[in-house]
């Protein structure tokens, strides 16, 4: 069973790394292309005025996807471990008291879940477009609660794993 939760969060995490990967690059290349033709049009004193439309927008649902991809991605290796309360506790009960900690970061994937997908039902009802590119919510708000899940899911997965078999990743230690 404890190999079965191993194998489902890895595939998950390379899931939302790969989500994660997609939308740095795109925000990026939106980036570069926005600050590209604006220099070319104070280069060119205007003659060309190319701009990339919605960039602003653009980078922040990019943004937005991709700080959710990698916190669910690295749940299990992101805790920050207080050595003034558990230096001198054994690894298997510091890996027990993780998983219970883990279960918060579940319930905010799964609090998040549910507001994004009542959100994107709204939205989809209203007809909600973004600002700029007049492109709808609904989907918008549809792959961030995706993400959202996949958050909570891995969470859960974590939290059984420490509190259950006392399995847990080694803290970061600013690595």
């Amino acid at each position: 069973m404890q190999s079965t939760f191993y194998r489902a969060s890895h595939w998950l995490a390379l899931i939302c790394r790969l989500v994660a990967g997609v939308a740095l690059i795109g925000l990026l290349g939106v980036t570069m292309a926005d600050v590209s033709t604006r220099y070319l049009s104070r280069l060119t004193e205007g003659a060309i005025a190319l701009r990339v439309s919605g960039s602003v927008e653009l980078v922040s649902y990019l943004m937005l996807f991709a700080l959710l991809a990698a916190m669910a991605a690295n749940v299990e290796k992101s805790q920050v471990v207080v050595e003034a309360f558990s230096h001198r506790l054994p690894q298997a009960i510091k890996n027990r008291v993780q998983g219970v900690f883990l279960l918060g970061f579940m319930a905010l994937g799964l609090i998040l879940f549910v507001g994004l997908l009542d959100s994107a039902a709204a939205a989809t009802r209203h007809g909600e477009v973004t600002q700029d590119l007049r492109l709808p919510m609904g989907p918008i708000y549809q792959l961030a609660a995706v993400l959202s899940l996949l958050l909570g899911l891995r969470s859960a997965i974590h939290a059984l794993l420490g509190m259950i078999y006392a399995a847990g990743e080694e803290a970061a230690h600013g690595e």
